[in-house]
């Protein structure tokens, strides 16, 4: 409908104009000496228009022959920006494949765009670990050193890289410091640092990160209960030589990680290096009152104060106490056996360790039981049943025979 009305317009419009012309008698003299031209009005109006319209031609014309160049190289920019960009597709997907010799190719053709050099890089560089190519790993991550648009990027593949293949702690380190200094504290992050500090075995540093992903829930908790063990397992026996130092890392120590029967028991042993065995003694029994544990109970026994010590009688009935709540525990009869030993009380040693060699659970605490056994007939001066008990301690060293 719209191109009709169009059409009948243009119909009017042209047929009211040559009326008009029809009837305009007026012409146009052009004298330029000697000569004249005289042509008619409307022929002059036609001829102008006509020149106007020539003169747009011409110059467009000219304004596209001028603008060619530029107009070739856009369309070769676009043409390899659309090719790099399905380059840096084909590159992704065989990474995720696996297939990491065929993306770090697909990651090279897709660098010579710079719009996809920065992300071509990174897969380059993840490519090349896979393959331990670790040279052209470096190189990929430093062509990229300079570009701002990954600088975060850059840093974070670094860093994963440099963590998974363990080698060069101080490189990862380095990165992890200007990683720090850009600010970036989410969670994956703090899980790269938690490895890089882990791999360093900077333990102070591993347990403030496993605190913070705690904090966030971004770690397992039997993964965190195992770190801040492994934390512990290095620390305390390190402290263990200056007893000041051990006290402010004990005072440090949060209470849900003092319940752990491997953190309680390290303490323990710990403080009974320097002499402080009421402390060990009070740290197991703490631990031991939450977390009934047989590590606990061996620090237990080597936490035992020196013989006639009051500490030494507390401990022999509170382990007394523990014992008519669990009247078959092996464990606890060899602790209580070897306490008694100690303060030289035969007859409860004897009848304790004999408790703990039949019902003992596994080959350590039988071993220990005919070992405490045999120390206390030597004491007595029974030599023949100290041989005996000695030779069933080394038979219980070996391994069992096959049928």
């Amino acid at each position: 409908m719209r191109f009709f009305l169009k059409l009948v317009a243009l119909f009017t419009a042209a047929i009211g104009l040559a009326v008009l012309a029809r009837y305009n008698p007026g012409n146009v003299v052009l004298f330029y000496p000697p000569y004249r031209i005289d042509v008619s009005l409307n022929f002059f109006i036609v001829l102008l228009v006509a020149g106007f319209l020539l003169l747009l031609a011409v110059v467009g014309a000219v304004r596209a022959t001028m603008a060619l160049p530029r107009r070739v190289e856009q369309y070769r920019a676009t043409r390899q920006l659309r090719e790099s960009g399905r380059a840096l597709h084909d590159a992704l997907r065989a990474y995720l494949e696996g297939r990491y010799g065929r993306a770090e190719k697909s990651a090279r053709k897709a660098a010579e765009s710079p719009d996809h050099a920065g992300l071509a890089a990174l897969i380059g560089a993840r490519s090349a670990q896979r393959l331990q190519e670790t040279a052209r790993r470096d190189q990929w991550l430093a062509g990229v050193a300079d570009d701002a648009g990954v600088r975060t990027a850059r840093l974070m593949t670094t860093l994963e890289l440099l963590s998974e293949e363990n080698k060069d702690t101080d490189a990862a380190l380095a990165v992890l410091q200007e990683l720090n200094a850009s600010g970036i504290r989410h969670a994956q992050a703090l899980r790269l640092a938690l490895k890089v500090n882990q791999n360093a075995r900077n333990w102070p540093e591993v347990l403030r990160l496993v605190r913070l992903l705690d904090k966030h829930r971004a770690l397992h908790p039997t993964l965190s209960r195992r770190l801040r063990d492994l934390a512990y397992e290095a620390m305390l026996p390190k402290a263990a030589g200056d007893p000041e130092s051990l006290k402010k890392l004990w005072a440090s120590v949060p209470v849900a990680d003092r319940q752990s029967a491997g953190v309680a028991a390290l303490a323990a042993d710990a403080f009974m290096q320097i002499g402080r065995q009421q402390e060990a003694a009070d740290i197991l029994d703490k631990a031991l009152a939450l977390n009934w544990d047989s590590r606990l109970l061996r620090s237990y026994r080597n936490s035992a104060a020196p013989e006639g010590s009051a500490t030494l009688l507390a401990q022999i009935d509170q382990c007394e106490h523990w014992l008519r709540e669990r009247p078959n525990d092996a464990d606890l009869a060899l602790t209580l056996g070897s306490l008694c030993l100690k303060q030289k009380l035969w007859g409860k040693a004897q009848r304790h360790l004999e408790q703990a060699v039949l019902g003992a659970p596994d080959r350590t605490t039988l071993q220990e039981a005919h070992l405490r056994l045999a120390q206390m007939y030597e004491a007595l001066g029974q030599p023949d049943a100290a041989a005996t008990h000695f030779r069933l301690c080394a038979l219980t060293t070996q391994p069992a025979a096959r049928a």
